[in-house]
């Protein structure tokens, strides 16, 4: 009989600990397929077969935490320090999984909308080619989330504001980075303002 392998363990990290200024309102509360955005995204990664999954929560904390599904199991970590910029929250996302013996590690932001498909195909991926970094790719140009081995999780503990955060890492590991060719139009797509907003919920929709 043929030897059983352990299914891979590809965790999740969801960033939504900023302030959103430019947008005006919280985008973790956006509206998104009749739900908040944060719940579309911890839904989907769930569905697509990421876990352990850790949400990253600092402005705005509570309101957020409580319009993510209760039934979806996830760590809520709080940044205190989140002002500070983006590569604080990935320290402290990164920090819960330290002991977790993951083989890969997504890291996604609140203000990048993915799909089911595309977040699962990027997870096959990766557990097909085991590259030190994954990231899906659209018509050729990449985008995000970027997926890293677990191998790098003491890269990404180091990351700063200074060193441009998951840039830095990136670029030292850009040899071993696999495109993941996808179809979801999304993803290349940040929320940074209402407009981006209008215009993701155009792609989403079409």
């Amino acid at each position: 009989m043929a030897e059983q392998t352990e299914k891979p363990r590809i965790a999740a990290v969801l960033l939504a600990a900023g302030e959103s200024t430019r947008m005006g309102e919280s985008k973790a509360l956006l509206p998104w397929g009749g739900r908040p955005l944060i719940a579309h995204h911890v839904s989907a990664l769930q569905e697509a077969g990421y876990g352990p999954l850790v949400v990253v929560l600092g402005h705005d904390a509570e309101r957020i935490a409580n319009a993510i599904p209760a039934h979806i199991p996830h760590d809520a970590a709080i940044n205190p320090r989140y002002a500070h910029g983006r590569a604080t929250s990935i320290v402290v996302g990164v920090l819960r999984l330290a002991d977790a013996s993951v083989d890969g590690l997504l890291i996604a932001s609140v203000d990048q909308p993915r799909s089911v498909g595309m977040l699962r195909t990027l997870r096959e991926g990766f557990e097909r080619e085991r590259p030190q970094i994954a990231v899906p790719s659209l018509d050729g140009r990449p985008g995000h989330p970027p997926l890293f081995s677990g191998g790098l999780l003491p890269e990404l503990l180091q990351v700063t504001e200074e060193t441009e955060g998951l840039r830095q890492v990136m670029r030292n590991f850009h040899d071993g980075r696999l495109l993941v060719p996808v179809d979801d139009p999304l993803t290349l797509t940040n929320l940074n303002t209402q407009d981006d907003y209008e215009a993701a919920l155009k792609l989403a929709g079409g």
